[in-house]
């Protein structure tokens, strides 16, 4: 039997996930600063704790070392964290650990973009993608659609499509405030 008691929904970590480079960390600073959370994205969070850029821990240590550190400290966060914005890198999702516990513990938010549209976001953040190097379009494209099935695991998808970051925070918090009003506990009279 579990013991834990269930976080009320408006306390609960949002998690923000979605293909890379589709505005996780621009749209959850957006969004923390509306709401006056505090944001953490994944990926700086592991730079930081290792002094070391992502595509250098890449190189250096490998993908599989990169992923043991992700899966450790998003769990991590989500299990002791409250009231956090939480961005996670594009390929997060894909764990099942990460998964089952953003899920069981978060409100998980997918940002979903078309293939189309990421497509002309590509040269702007290749070099920053150490998954992205050496591949060819339709590799990218390849892995783009291998990860869609991990991000429809979510609580709730919006579409980044033809919005702004703003358009997209402003929808996210509007959404986020209805349903806190909606699961609000009331009194019994």
């Amino acid at each position: 039997m579990n013991n834990e008691i269930a976080l009320p929904v408006r306390e609960k970590n949002i998690v923000l996930i979605g293909f890379m480079g589709v505005g996780k960390t621009t749209i959850g600073q957006l969004v923390a600063k509306k709401l006056y959370r505090d944001f953490i994205d994944i990926d700086q969070y592991i730079e930081e704790k290792y002094n070391m850029p992502i595509p250098q821990l890449f190189k250096e240590k490998g993908e599989q070392h990169f992923r043991t550190i992700e899966r450790e400290t998003v769990i991590n966060i989500c299990k002791t964290n409250r009231c956090k914005i939480v961005s996670l890198g594009g390929g997060a999702f894909q764990q099942p650990e990460i998964r089952n516990v953003c899920l069981a513990n978060c409100i998980v938010l997918f940002l979903d973009l078309s293939w189309e549209s990421w497509k002309e976001r590509l040269n702007v953040i290749i070099d920053s993608r150490p998954v992205l190097q050496n591949r060819s379009a339709e590799e990218i494209h390849g892995l783009f659609e291998e990860r869609q099935h991990a991000y429809s695991m979510h609580n709730s998808k919006i579409s980044a499509d033809n919005q702004t970051p703003d358009e997209i925070a402003d929808y996210i918090v509007n959404a986020l405030k209805l349903g806190w009003d909606l699961y609000q506990p009331h009194p019994d009279f």
